[in-house]
């Protein structure tokens, strides 16, 4: 009987591990740690974020910064419904929330992890753990996976060990070329007065844009204890992770608090005065904006506290310029939540994306966050891990001909 080996006891792997059920190999999964799927059981805040919510693989590929091309052919094979599909008729019900994220209905990622465990044994397959890979040969078509316990051999070889430099490097001596890896999906580090002690602080929709890099992205946008974060900012983090790893992460950062124009808002305001002449202008709320951001804008702007009939032009204007106009110093990053994406990885244009396979290396396949591919939040990461995964499956499962 021939041998597989799955490096890497993760999303990828035992999905792919858990789809192997009509299968004439013997397939092995080494895991380094000592429990499996530990990206899984603290994604989504220990809920599992599973999937996204859309269903039109030509749709589902804009949400990856890296690897969309390469994902319209995967997702022709399994997109979204079909995890609706697999993990339903495995008596699991996904859960689709307002924003189109996708959970268990159970809402713990302690589900989906026993799901993919149960059907890895159900087909039988052995799973070593604390097996650590130190190097991997190709000899004679035959593979040699060296590790901390031992020496295994492998007929065909899937490695699907997320964002490690040290197995890049093992990959790198077979052949492959690596795109260096930079972080994605984190959040901004500022020290901006205009911030400061505004934690918790949200605003529903900002408009957020690097000026130097040319990009603008809308959405949420979240005061956190050491910077922004938030969807938008998430988002911008994602797509342009290679050139803000150039800027070192120092940066300038333009923020429209409200998403309106200067005259627009110009005007909201000149309407408050004109319709409030004697209301306070600490009291006024406009946009919905806390209470704490507008009265900190004030002071930073030293505007003293006084009836709206006083408000000259110019501090109408400056008031404008700040919550459309914001410029704030960027200054470092920080990790977003549990959140570890990686942008880099195995060189996309050596994978043949019909089966996952190696073009260099024959019965070489790769799956996950290995590969230079990533998304932004909302269960697009583990939905092509799935589909790579379920891919690679089929090229080892027999089908009885009708």
């Amino acid at each position: 009987m021939k041998k597989l080996v799955i490096i890497g006891g993760g999303a990828s792997g035992f999905f792919l591990a858990a789809n192997l059920n009509k299968t004439n190999w013997k397939v092995t999964i080494l895991e380094q740690s000592k429990h499996p799927l530990q990206k899984v059981k603290i994604s989504g805040g220990g809920r599992c974020n599973v999937t996204h919510a859309c269903f039109n693989p030509k749709e589902l590929v804009k949400f990856y910064p890296r690897g969309s091309k390469e994902l319209t052919s995967i997702f022709s094979h399994f997109q979204p419904s079909d995890t609706f599909d697999w993990f339903e008729k495995r008596k699991v019900n996904l859960n689709t929330e307002a924003d189109n994220r996708v959970f268990p209905d159970t809402n713990t990622s302690q589900t989906i992890i026993d799901t993919l465990l149960k059907h890895t044994e159900k087909n039988n397959i052995q799973v070593h753990y604390e097996t650590v890979v130190s190097d991997i040969m190709n000899e004679n078509q035959l593979f040699k996976i060296i590790t901390s316990k031992f020496v295994y051999e492998a007929d065909a070889l899937i490695i699907a060990t997320g964002s490690s430099p040290k197995m890049w490097k093992i990959i790198s001596k077979l052949g492959h070329s690596i795109i260096s890896p930079v972080p994605s999906l984190f959040t901004f580090n500022c020290k901006s007065p205009l911030i400061q002690n505004l934690q918790g602080t949200s605003f529903t929709e900002a408009e957020i844009s690097i000026p130097l890099l040319k990009h603008t992205e809308y959405g949420p946008l979240l005061i956190t204890h050491w910077g922004l974060s938030g969807p938008s900012i998430l988002k911008l983090s994602a797509w342009k992770a290679r050139e803000l790893a150039e800027l070192k992460y120092n940066f300038i950062l333009k923020i429209n608090w409200v998403s309106e124009s200067f005259d627009e808002v110009k005007n909201t305001l000149n309407g408050y005065k004109v319709q409030n002449p004697k209301k306070s202008i600490y009291s006024l709320k406009p946009y919905n904006l806390t209470q704490r951001f507008w009265q900190n804008m004030l002071n930073v702007l030293e505007i003293k506290e006084k009836v709206l009939a006083e408000l000259s032009k110019t501090d109408i204007n400056r008031i404008t310029e700040t919550l459309t106009n914001t410029r704030l110093t960027i200054n470092g990053k920080s990790t977003f939540k549990d959140e570890f994406v990686t942008a880099g990885g195995v060189n996309r244009r050596e994978i043949d994306f019909r089966t996952m396979q190696s073009k260099l290396v024959q019965n070489l396949y790769f799956a996950g966050e290995v590969i230079d591919i990533d998304a932004i939040t909302g269960g697009f990461n583990f939905q092509a891990c799935w589909s790579e995964a379920f891919v690679i499956s089929q090229q080892f499962n027999i089908y009885e001909k009708n």
